[in-house]
């Protein structure tokens, strides 16, 4: 496992009018402090990936949709393993990514996806590293 990828199952309240939805507190075991909040939303079966954050905590909950989110465990810049983890409306969760960890991921629903990610930093592009698709050899199709 990578060190520091968390997911944690979060509550849903059902109640007249329309659920509660629970997302990230500051005394969550994983809150690392707030910088921003930004939302992506992912087409069915499209793919976006590759991208690390050198110094970001990210926080990803998808609210509508199913989304799978890949994290490479590397030993050195060879990859150990792939890390599948698959959120969305029926496994309603958090992903808490640590810095240094490469990560894509793919909508699968049949509607569009929403991710949001709660970070603990405001985004800045000198602290992203993004590689093509390719880079990594991991099947989306299955």
């Amino acid at each position: 496992m990578i060190e520091g990828l968390v997911e944690t199952p979060l509550k849903r309240i059902s109640i007249a009018g329309g659920d509660v939805m629970h997302g990230l507190k500051a005394q969550d075991e994983h809150y690392k402090g707030f910088g921003e909040a930004y939302f992506s939303w992912v087409n069915p079966e499209t793919v976006k990936a590759w991208k690390l954050h050198s110094r970001m905590t990210m926080n990803l909950l998808v609210p509508f949709g199913k989304v799978r989110f890949v994290f490479i465990e590397l030993d050195r810049e060879s990859v150990v393993n792939f890390i599948e983890i698959e959120i969305g409306e029926a496994n309603y969760s958090r992903i808490t990514v640590p810095p240094g960890v490469w990560f894509g991921f793919q909508g699968r629903d049949e509607k569009p996806s929403l991710v949001l990610n709660l970070s603990n930093i405001e985004h800045d592009p000198s602290e992203t590293g993004v590689k093509p698709l390719e880079s990594f050899q991991f099947d989306w199709t299955r």
